[in-house]
């Protein structure tokens, strides 16, 4: 029997089909919307390495501490190659949260990607990586004086959605869902499901009588 690898199905599948999926077990909300991405055409999946922000304190910020590269590599522990970096900026959607030089960690390390709900910057730089990349826009200001990288492992804010370290992220042109760990081959399958039943609809619609659609004779889709 093969094992399970959930990598075989994200070029079967689409966020909305994953969130779907999802909806059928839990009532949660488990997307994120209005994403742009310096890597269009990617899509970003992996299990979730958190690190959060918290609004800037000069009088409890440790730079030996709350220092990006530190959390990074808690957060990423020591297999990082195929994760993805969620960062949750404490609600400051229009911040930078980095940009290409610190990043540049995720390239080295082989790692699927980054999610966070603020912006990034030198999205010119990062289109030159392999990883794919989904924030809130791109930046120019450096943001380290309005908020400051505060805990990594941690459950995590984002966008509105509750993310907890190895939750699977998957991301693409319409936005982000978030998958339960414990439930990723579940979930994945459904999502496949979902498709299919997509694709069976389209093929009734495109035979369907519009007499029959008028006078309520079909079913609805």
């Amino acid at each position: 029997m093969n094992a399970f690898d959930p990598r075989t199905y994200i070029e079967r599948i689409k966020t909305a089909s994953i969130i779907d999926a999802i909806g059928r077990t839990y009532a949660h909300r488990a997307y994120l919307l209005d994403l742009v991405t310096p890597t269009p055409g990617r899509v970003l999946f992996g299990p979730a390495a958190t690190i959060a922000f918290l609004p800037y304190r000069q009088d409890f910020y440790d730079a030996k501490i709350h220092q990006f590269g530190r959390l990074f590599y808690q957060a990423v522990g020591e297999n990082p190659k195929g994760k993805v970096l969620v960062m949750a900026s404490s609600g400051y959607a229009d911040i930078s949260m980095g940009g290409g030089t610190k990043f540049s960690r995720l390239q080295n390390h082989g790692m699927a990607g980054l999610l966070c709900d603020g912006r990034v910057r030198d999205f010119d730089e990062l289109a030159e990586y392999d990883f794919a990349c989904y924030c809130r826009g791109e930046a120019t200001r450096w943001g380290g004086d309005t908020i400051m990288p505060y805990a990594a492992n941690v459950p995590a804010s984002i966008g509105g959605v509750a993310v907890f370290p190895g939750d699977y992220v998957f991301a693409d042109s319409s936005g982000a869902a978030i998958i339960p760990a414990g439930d990723i081959q579940a979930i994945l399958e459904e999502a496949l499901r979902v498709e299919a039943e997509d694709a069976r609809s389209i093929e009734t619609i495109r035979h369907e009588n519009p007499e029959d659609v008028l006078k309520g004779k079909s079913a609805e889709h």
